[in-house]
């Protein structure tokens, strides 16, 4: 997975929602920390759709504990011929051992996306890109996840997306919570590369996310050009 164009990953914990999914998304994230059994659901695992493992950190909004049966978890992940890219946590890829993982996903010929979330805020620009930039040291996607607390925060985003993106970085960026949700549907044609909706709105695993059919409807529509119709 190159992530040369926007990917629509369906966020989930229970790969037998894959078939569900396969109608909008491209890929299927699989939240391995808050599956039952992970290891095992990747074994029997034989969709049509590639996914994106994470295994998020308690410390960053995961349920997983940081130790190292949680980078173990990854590393045996990564060999499965359906995985494309891993999820590592910047904090994780910088100084908590993540070098392994990244190294081992390589060698597999699998994509990394080195992700940093704020539940709390939306960070000053300067810190937005910042991050951003750190984020793409460490992987070929860097992924940052704020928190809106108004339009203008959304927009600082936008502009730290594009100014990232110009030069020359592949990212994929959200704003959560409700000032922040249209930043979903906005942020591509900005240059985000990746998208996370759940296929059951009930069961989202970010603030403010839509729908996996609402979600393509809006990205297709945002990017269809009118002069076609």
């Amino acid at each position: 997975m190159d992530f040369e164009s926007f990917v629509l990953a369906a966020a989930t914990a229970d790969l037998g929602d894959a078939p569900a999914a396969r109608e909008h998304a491209d890929a299927v994230e699989f939240r391995m920390d808050l599956a039952r059994d992970p290891l095992a659901a990747l074994a029997n695992y034989d969709g049509a759709l590639p996914l994106i493992v994470t295994n998020r950190a308690d410390f960053e909004g995961g349920e997983a504990e940081d130790d190292d049966a949680r980078l173990d978890a990854l590393c045996t992940a990564v060999e499965h011929s359906s995985v494309e890219a891993v999820d590592v946590e910047l904090t994780t890829a910088s100084e908590g051992g993540g070098e392994r993982v990244i190294d081992h996903a390589h060698a597999n010929g699998v994509s990394v996306i080195v992700s940093t979330h704020d539940f709390a805020k939306t960070p000053e620009p300067p810190k937005l890109r910042q991050l951003l930039d750190r984020a793409c040291e460490y992987g070929d996607v860097g992924k940052l996840a704020v928190t809106a607390r108004s339009t203008d925060d959304v927009l600082e985003l936008l502009a730290a997306t594009r100014a990232s993106v110009a030069g020359g970085d592949r990212v994929a960026t959200m704003a959560m919570g409700e000032p922040g949700r249209h930043s979903r549907a906005v942020a591509p044609l900005y240059g985000s590369r990746i998208g996370y909706a759940p296929v059951d709105p009930a069961e989202a695993t970010a603030p403010g996310q839509y729908d996996l059919a609402t979600l393509r409807r809006l990205v297709t529509e945002l990017q269809s050009d009118p002069t076609e119709d």
